[in-house]
């Protein structure tokens, strides 16, 4: 079983091969991963006598908890798609992947029910609302798993897997086809780059694990044969809980976007005994180097590893590792996997030059759900194009520059917002900071900055502008100034431009 290329019997054989040895702490929970492979034997066979099909379409929303991975597993096993949405979405966002991809069922929670129930109102196909917890409305998940065990149901390797609904930060969400070869290989790629830095100690997981970056963390530990700790699991991310549970069970390893570690830092971290924390991954954006600086001014003894993916790679494209590291590159590609940078006409650029990065690899998606046009557009020519502006260096490690959609062009030069915004977290008093471009009839786009300050501090447009002068040219400098309590960001933890750019609109 461990042999083949099927997510659920991949689940099966790492709880198979770690018995009864405890591998989750969850709220004051220890779970063997013996009691995880019972229930999910079990929740395999409740799902299938609800009538759950192969390629049917199962969503689940709910905050992270021990139900979701073993969701994903009986789904899989069932011979069904896992379709992950974040608990954060609005009832009209969760509407549309209910509508869109033709789910049969949601597994969610009872604090989420009224808007699942809601949103499924208008989702013909919804049959079953599964609820884990204790809700008078709702299948109970505990009946899903007091059911029979199932056995596997067959899948190959091209069957779809999950379809994963972007962010929509650009436009209307879009399903990311996954077949179950394609989270198979991205995992086991990841797991071969990083299995040097596997090291027993219990790693703690806050990332919510709807999203790509969660999901390929666990599909990750599923490969992972090596001494290794539980893990702990936060049901979603709080600074000081994080911090407090590393300190308490002295966690070795953990994965953040950059959102969240710059709000521990705002923490005082220095109060929490870290001296086992030796590398936290960090993805899904941009990490700015005043970020880094300060994390690692401060806790010197974590290595921050970055990497780089997108969903429609499985998840991961390149990434570091603590032998193989150079600060500020987001790492060398994954093993199986080929990286190009390349011009606007499709050729490729000398090291160290910026371009679009596309990349082709066992893990890029098969396409998007029921979107032709646009599939054949970002697959053109055998590589994902993934919109993303970087460049690779003589040494073959990729550098992340910016998303390609979100370049300003002021009076013909391009300005990346990224440039502004490191030089923005310069300034002692900003604690964030995002940059985007609005219209402009002389210039075409002007540059305006959002900044945020740090607790206890006041922030004076002016003086603002004035430090971004005094380090950026008057082409790159932001000429409009506004001070926000806070950047919105995605429910993923990335700055929301589309959430701004609504802003400039309104004011």
């Amino acid at each position: 079983m461990a042999g083949e290329i099927h997510l659920g019997a991949l689940v099966e054989s790492a709880y198979e091969r770690r018995g009864d040895e405890e591998t989750l702490l969850y709220e004051g929970r220890r779970i063997a991963a013996s009691e995880r492979l019972d229930e999910l034997r079990r929740m395999t066979g409740g799902l299938v006598e609800l009538g759950v099909r192969p390629g049917d379409r199962v969503v689940v929303c709910m905050a992270n908890g021990p139900e979701v991975e073993v969701a994903y597993g009986a789904i899989w096993r069932a011979g069904a798609v896992v379709t992950p949405v974040v608990f954060l979405l609005s009832e009209a966002e969760l509407r549309h992947v209910l509508v869109d991809s033709g789910a049969v069922a949601v597994i969610t929670s009872p604090e989420l029910l009224p808007r699942v129930s809601a949103a499924a109102a208008d989702a013909a196909e919804v049959r079953h609302i599964i609820v884990a917890g204790d809700a008078r409305d709702g299948l109970p998940y505990a009946d899903l798993v007091a059911a029979d065990p199932h056995a596997l149901v067959p899948r190959d390797a091209d069957d779809l897997g999950a379809l994963m609904y972007t962010g929509g930060t650009t436009g209307r969400a879009k399903g990311v086809m996954l077949s179950h070869g394609n989270l198979w290989w991205c995992g086991r790629c990841a797991y071969e780059r990083g299995r040097d830095t596997y090291d027993g100690k219990p790693s703690l997981t806050a990332l919510p694990l709807s999203h790509a970056f969660g999901m390929i963390v666990t599909i990750v530990g599923t490969f992972i044969e090596e001494q290794r700790g539980p893990s702990v699991l936060m049901r979603w991310f709080e600074p000081a809980g994080w911090l407090r549970l590393a300190a308490e069970h002295k966690v070795g390893a953990g994965q953040l976007v950059p959102s969240m570690l710059a709000l521990l830092l705002q923490q005082p971290v220095e109060d929490y005994d870290l001296s086992e924390l030796t590398y936290l991954s960090v993805g899904a954006a941009p990490l700015p180097a005043a970020v880094r600086a300060e994390w690692e001014r401060r806790v010197p003894g974590a290595a921050l590893l970055e990497g780089y993916g997108c969903t429609e790679s499985g998840a991961v494209i390149s990434s570091s590792t603590l032998d193989d590291r150079r600060s500020g590159s987001v790492g060398r590609p994954l093993p199986r996997y080929q990286v190009r940078v390349v011009d606007a006409g499709g050729r490729d650029v000398p090291a160290g030059t910026d371009g679009e990065i596309w990349v082709r690899g066992p893990g890029v998606m098969t396409g998007y759900w029921h979107d032709p046009e646009t599939t054949a557009d970002t697959l053109a020519e055998g590589w994902l194009h993934t919109g993303d502006v970087g460049h690779l260096d003589a040494d073959g490690y990729l550098w992340l520059v910016d998303r390609k959609k979100d370049l300003i062009i002021r009076s013909g030069v391009n300005v990346f917002p990224r440039d502004v915004e490191e030089v923005l977290l310069e300034h002692p008093g900003i604690a964030a900071a995002a940059v985007v471009g609005r219209p402009d009839p002389v210039r075409g786009e002007e540059v305006v900055a959002f900044v945020a300050p740090r607790p206890g501090t006041t922030l004076d447009p002016a003086e603002v502008e004035a430090f971004a002068a005094g380090r950026l040219s008057g082409i790159h400098r932001p000429h409009d100034v506004k001070v926000v309590d806070a950047i919105p960001v995605t429910s993923v933890g990335k700055t929301d431009r589309k959430a701004l750019r609504a802003l400039l609109v309104a004011t």
